[in-house]
């Protein structure tokens, strides 16, 4: 399973990019507006930084302005997809622009019903919200599992993208599902870093070191 960030955050691409963890980027105009300054180089240096995909969103919600915005976002790098809206107008742009070859990722999506219309219309991604679902009461991850098994009865190649990611299980059930991707902000996956008996047995192996250092001080690894 690929892992993206969803985030705009230079320091935290960079900080697990260089663990090797990052297969790709999702961003929003949300995301860009947190980090304050000039969109426009944020966007230029995260393509730069990352060599698997990077999902840029259009801002307009008609079909002619999606068209527009997702051709000059592709001009960013050949590793951008576009990220359009769930909608009618946000379908015809995926079609359109993967005719000429660019890739998209639908977004906003909360049923297999959008999902299924997303891969029909050519999307390489479709992003499904769990936390939002869950958030409402909804079982987000349901969603997962429906989607999978329709894209796997009629060998869609679009992926599934499981966005809102809200904790560390919720990567572990999309895993065990067999979604091709999550993508997760900066808090999520720092916590799947770390685990309290790592930190522990860490330290005793230190302190076991430290005892037979004092009786051998020349020792070396």
């Amino acid at each position: 399973m690929k892992i993206f960030l969803d985030t705009a955050n230079l320091e935290s691409i960079k900080k697990f990019n260089d663990m090797g963890l990052l297969d790709g980027i999702t961003t929003n105009p949300s995301l860009l507006s947190k980090e304050g300054g000039n969109p426009k180089n944020a966007m230029e240096e995260i393509t730069k930084i990352i060599k698997g995909d990077v999902s840029l969103e259009v801002v307009s919600t008609e079909y002619s302005g999606m068209i527009e915005e997702g051709k000059r976002l592709r001009e960013y790098g050949d590793n951008v997809v576009v990220k359009v809206p769930m909608t009618p107008d946000g379908l015809k742009a995926c079609k359109s622009l993967s005719s000429e070859g660019i890739p998209v990722n639908v977004t906003l999506i909360f049923s297999s019903n959008q999902a299924l219309l997303a891969a029909k219309s050519g999307a390489k991604y479709v992003s499904p919200f769990i936390g939002r679902l869950d958030d409402i009461g909804q079982n987000g991850m349901h969603l997962i599992k429906e989607i999978k098994e329709i894209f796997s009865n009629y060998n869609f190649g679009t992926q599934i993208l499981v966005a809102s990611i809200r904790h560390p299980l919720h990567v572990i059930d999309a895993a065990k599902i067999g979604a091709d991707v999550v993508t997760l902000p900066p808090a999520v996956l720092e916590k799947m870093l770390h685990h309290p008996l790592t930190t522990i047995g860490l330290e005793n192996f230190l302190k076991d070191w430290e005892k037979l250092k004092s009786g051998n001080p020349d020792i070396k690894i």
